[in-house]
């Protein structure tokens, strides 16, 4: 049997890029990844980022804002946002480091419908991202 890779989804407050990106790696491939995301400055899951992913039918209404301490050894580490790439020095030297610098879908915590738009171009982003991978 082959093990699958570690990939860690890194973004500051692990509440809506790195939540996508793990919702959508999982769905496109967990038969050869074991997906986590993780913050630097945890918070919580942000609700945008539910509702976005249940419009294509992937539920990550059961995920939680992680520490990256974490999540340390993983074989992939993505950093999916510019200050993530800066504050998250991943240290394993078998630990392969990937950026992305996705546009942040955050414009504070309500659940204004207006503010969908920046989280679907943030999934499609994404998704364009690991469709690459």
């Amino acid at each position: 049997m082959v093990s699958k890779q570690k990939v860690l989804f890194v973004c500051t407050g692990n509440s809506c890029r790195s939540q996508i990106a793990e919702g959508l790696l999982n769905k496109m491939a967990a038969k050869y990844f074991e997906v986590y995301s993780a913050g630097s400055h945890p918070s919580r899951v942000h609700p945008n980022a539910i509702s976005v992913m249940k419009e294509i039918k992937i539920d990550i209404s059961n995920h939680t804002s992680n520490s990256v301490v974490e999540y340390l050894n993983n074989s992939i580490a993505i950093t999916v946002c510019d200050d993530a790439k800066l504050a998250c020095h991943i240290s394993p030297k078998k630990t392969i480091k990937i950026d992305w610098s996705i546009n942040d879908p955050f414009q504070g915590w309500d659940e204004d419908k207006e503010h969908l738009t920046n989280f679907r171009k943030a999934r499609t982003e994404l998704q364009d991202h690991i469709k690459s991978l």
